[in-house]
This record gives C-alpha cells, structure tokens and sequence, in this order.
C-alpha cells in the first residue's frame, strides 16, 4: 500500500513538473514611463523661441527657472536680439566656453537674465552655440570665429573678450578684442584649451 501511495505520488510530480516546464511565464507589464510635466512658464519661453528660428535652435532643457536652447552659429545674434526685444532679458549674466577637441568645436555659453521684467526675475535662459576648433590655433586669424554679442548685451564685453584669450574664440564685430588676463606676446595656446600643457618653470 505504501509502495502504491509512492509510485502515485511521484507520477502526479512528474506530471506536475512536466505542466510547469511546458507553462511559458507571462511577462511582467511595466507600465509605461510618463514624462515629467514640463514647467509652463519656461516652456512657453521655449516654444517661442522654436518657433520663429525653427530648425537653427534645439531645446536642451526646460526646468524651473531655466531653460536651455542650443542655436546654430549663424543664428545665435538674431535668437539673442529676439530674447532681449520680445522675451525682455535685458542683460548677461557670464559667458562660459566648453572645448570639444574630439569634435573640433568649441561651444560658448550665454547665460540671460532680466532686472526689469518680474516676471523673469528668477529667469536664465541659457543660449549655446558652437564655432569651429583648429588645432594649431591663431586666435583671430583662423576659423574659430563667432558673431558678438556686444551691440544686443553690453555686459558681454569683458566675458567675450575673457573668452577670447582662454579658448581661442575671436568675437566678430567686438569693439575691443584685446586680451584681458594674459600678456599681450602670449604665443602658447589658449590656456583653457584641453590640450593646453603647463610646462612649468
């Protein structure tokens, strides 16, 4: 009787092991991940600039109180002139250069702001654009060249200029591109320059 009770026992196992290994599991439904809302008000900013420069800018991030847009070169003076004329940011704040030596660009960065509008009182709207890198530079007489800001933002003057002597990067239609930091016989490279190499004393 026991034996009986075994051998029923191990068929209705290998039965039921049989049916598992042949069940193919169900997968498991995750669902589907919603984008964050994007903030009304910066988006709106966003939107406008999109719309009338169309393909010749990118949104790069829009989050509270800041909202980036990377603009082509030949279109960065006329996006900044509609940021000041129609959005109302009246001044820069800085201008920042990044170097992209695996790209041959460098990308200069504008950051706007507003001390007249309150409503874009906590604002930055973050303007970038890239110009081409040459790798044996000659900082105002190779292509590493970008439209100046000077005559939309005042404030750019002394950050346009900065930018000039550390990455190479010569502002057309600047009124005064002299360097600012470094000696006038500077002969090395734009010292912020990633393949820029202290030597030492």
């Amino acid at each position: 009787m026991i034996k009986r009770l075994k051998n029923q026992l191990q068929t209705k196992n290998r039965l039921l092991l049989s049916q598992l290994l042949q069940k193919k599991p169900t997968p498991s439904k995750t669902p589907p991940k919603e984008e964050p809302e994007l903030p009304a008000f910066e988006k709106g900013i966003a939107d406008k600039i999109v719309e009338n420069f169309g393909e010749k800018t990118t949104i790069s991030f829009v989050k509270p109180d800041r909202v980036g847009i990377k603009v082509s070169r030949d279109a960065i003076h006329d996006v900044a002139e509609f940021a000041r004329d129609v959005l109302n940011y009246d001044h820069v704040d800085s201008v920042a250069g990044v170097d992209y030596p695996a790209d041959k660009e460098i990308e200069v960065v504008y950051h706007l702001s507003s001390y007249t509008d309150p409503t874009l009182s906590r604002q930055i709207l973050e303007l970038a654009t890239r110009a081409q890198r040459e790798d044996n530079p000659i900082p105002g007489n190779d292509a590493t060249k970008l439209p100046s800001l000077r005559d939309i933002f005042y404030s750019v003057e002394f950050h346009e200029r900065e930018t000039f002597e550390m990455l190479g990067v010569y502002f057309e239609g600047h009124p005064d591109n002299r360097r600012l930091l470094l000696p006038e016989d500077w002969a090395d490279l734009p010292p912020l320059r990633k393949d820029f190499r202290n030597k030492g004393r």
